[in-house]
Formats: C-alpha cells, sequence, structure tokens
C-alpha cells in the first residue's frame, strides 16, 4: 500500500498545527496571567488546529472524510462572535488565505462518524488540555483509517524534549508511521525523519511505566499496584496527552498504562489511533487491559474495549495479567 503522498501531507499539516499551537501559547504568555479556569487559549489552539488541518487534507484529499473532535457550533451566531474572531485570526497564521466562513466550515468538516468500511481520517485537534495550559505536554494527533483499521499515524508533540536523555538539545517533534513501514521521528517541522524503536528493557525491576499526569483519566492506585505486582521499583513516568505513546515508541518508556475510572466510560478513536500505529510501527504492542486488538470500526468510540495497555512488547501478556488481577479480570 503506498500511502507515500497521504504520509506527507499528513506530516506537513501536522507541523502546521504545531506553529498555531506555539502562536497561540506566545500570545497567552504576552497577555500575562491566566485566570483560574479559564481554557480559552486551548479552546483557540483546539478549533484552530482542526481547521488547519481539515482545510490541507480536503485540498490534497477531497473524497476522504474527517472525524474530528470538534465542531463550530460554538463559534456560530452572536454570543460565538468574540472566540470565532481568535479562532479566525489563529487559523490564519498558517493559511492565511482562510476567511470566517472557510475557518468554520473547515471545523465542521469533522462530522464522519467512522465505521467498517472506507477511508477517513480521525484527529485530535488538541490532546491534553492541561499540559497545554501549563505549557507542558499535548499532541496533535492524526490518523488515516482504512476499512476499520489503523494504516497511518502522525504525532505533533511541541512540548516534547528532542532526545529524553539531553533536555539540552531542546524540544518539538513528530512523530510518523506507515503500517508495515516502520516509526520515525522528525524535528517540529516534519524534517529528518529518523527511525524509532520501542527499549529492548527485560528485567522487570527496571521498567519505566508512564500514565496521565491527571488521576482523572487513569487510575493512578490500580497503576501502583500493577507496578507492585510487576516488581517495577522506578517511580511512574507522568505526562500528559499522546505523548505517552511517543515516549513507549522511543524507549523513554516500556509501559502506557491508561485504566478505567468509571464504569462504562468509552475512549474515542482520536485519542488512541495515531499512538497506536506509532507504537505498533516501532515494535511494540497496544491492546485494552482485557488483551484485546484495539477495535477501531465501531465509529467513534473504541466500543468493544475498555482502557489500554501499550508496551514494548515482550512483557504485554503479563502487564495484561497484572493489570486483570488488579481489575478483577
Amino acid at each position: 500500500m503506498d500511502l507515500s503522498a497521504e504520509s506527507r501531507i499528513a506530516i506537513e499539516a501536522v507541523s502546521q498545527a504545531v506553529r498555531v499551537c506555539l502562536s497561540v501559547q506566545a500570545s497567552l504568555v504576552k497577555g500575562g496571567t491566566l485566570q483560574k479556569g479559564d481554557k480559552s487559549p486551548v479552546t483557540v489552539a483546539d478549533f484552530a488546529v482542526q481547521a488547519v488541518i481539515s482545510r490541507r487534507l480536503a485540498a490534497a484529499f477531497p473524497g476522504l472524510p474527517l472525524l474530528g473532535e470538534e465542531d463550530a457550533g460554538a463559534l456560530r451566531g452572536a454570543e460565538g462572535e468574540a472566540l470565532a474572531g481568535r479562532v479566525v485570526r489563529a487559523a490564519q497564521s498558517a493559511l492565511p488565505e482562510l476567511d470566517h466562513a472557510a475557518v468554520l466550515d473547515a471545523i465542521d468538516r469533522g462530522g464522519h462518524e467512522g465505521g467498517s468500511r472506507g477511508r477517513f481520517w480521525t484527529l485530535d485537534p488538541i490532546d491534553g488540555t492541561k499540559g497545554f495550559l501549563r505549557s507542558e505536554q499535548y499532541a496533535i494527533a492524526l490518523a488515516l483509517i482504512e476499512d476499520g483499521e489503523v494504516v497511518l499515524g502522525v504525532l505533533g508533540c511541541p512540548a516534547l524534549p528532542v532526545d529524553a536523555s539531553r533536555p539540552q538539545a531542546g524540544t518539538g517533534a513528530i512523530f510518523s508511521a506507515v503500517r508495515g513501514q516502520g516509526a520515525f521521528q522528525h524535528d517540529a517541522e516534519g524534517r529528518d525523519p529518523r527511525p524509532i524503536r520501542v527499549s529492548s528493557q527485560l528485567q522487570r525491576w527496571a521498567l519505566r511505566f508512564c500514565e496521565s499526569v491527571e488521576s482523572a483519566h487513569s487510575n493512578q492506585s490500580d497503576s501502583a499496584r500493577v507496578a507492585e505486582l510487576l516488581g517495577i521499583e522506578a517511580a511512574p513516568y507522568r505526562i500528559d496527552s499522546q505523548c505517552k505513546y511517543a515516549a513507549v515508541a522511543r524507549g523513554d518508556a516500556e509501559i502506557y498504562l491508561r485504566l478505567p475510572t468509571k464504569p462504562g466510560y468509552v475512549e474515542r478513536i482520536w485519542d488512541h489511533a495515531a499512538g497506536f500505529m506509532v507504537v505498533s510501527e516501532a515494535g511494540g504492542r497496544v491492546s485494552d487491559v482485557r488483551g484485546a486488538p484495539l477495535d477501531f470500526s465501531k465509529g467513534r468510540g473504541l466500543e468493544a474495549n475498555r482502557g489500554v495497555i501499550a508496551t514494548h512488547g515482550p512483557l504485554h501478556d503479563e502487564v495484561v495479567a497484572a493489570v486483570g488481577s488488579v481489575l478483577g479480570g
């Protein structure tokens, strides 16, 4: 399957979206202290990123629909006028030709419902709201799904260290993967690809696991019990967003646990499709907490799955067994 054109455009689009995010964050810093509870900067970035990526994809692949997290309902009418103006200006920082109507229409292209047939893109424009507001970790996650299977994934991680072992090397990376072709790390402009592989660590005590900063996103007490069962001695590596997938893919950690926090919660496909592809192509394994493959064919949610486990591979079944023991099967 030749996805070279799709991969190139996806990487370029995510790189443009990274610049939009950095621009919005720079204006936040310039504007002074953010009031508690004010999420407007990440809201602006969320909408603007979806508009920019949607527009780029539509221009290159007009027949491919988009399943995105956002819609432009909150930006229409008198009540949304001020917010819409900020979103349009942010989108224009990447695509100056976009006017107000074009931005809203591009956002609303994300209404596809997914499913088991055909090809479509899925996008999480800003994964990691609080990470964005703290100027810590957040991700732009774009994936291509064909007949219910992820075939391409791109993760933009603007604040992730280029090299976790050398913090002085700077921040900002894009990760890409096409099914059967391996995984790569690029610079924040989408250039200089280099192959990445998961860790080869087999000693259980030395395994590193990452989980969400926010306890609402994953049950951290259960994660601690899993680590104890496996004999892991290292403290958890807590970072926001799908950057956790990138950390596993390039060997910064061996395990990513997203354990259920409440009964009946359904993960959304845009939260996992890109990261799943990058880890899988880097040599790792991804499943739900029962060890079942992630099923991206059920629409907008992972309806057939519960939670997520991503690992470097060799000890995946042992991690699943430990999680099962903690969660009670």
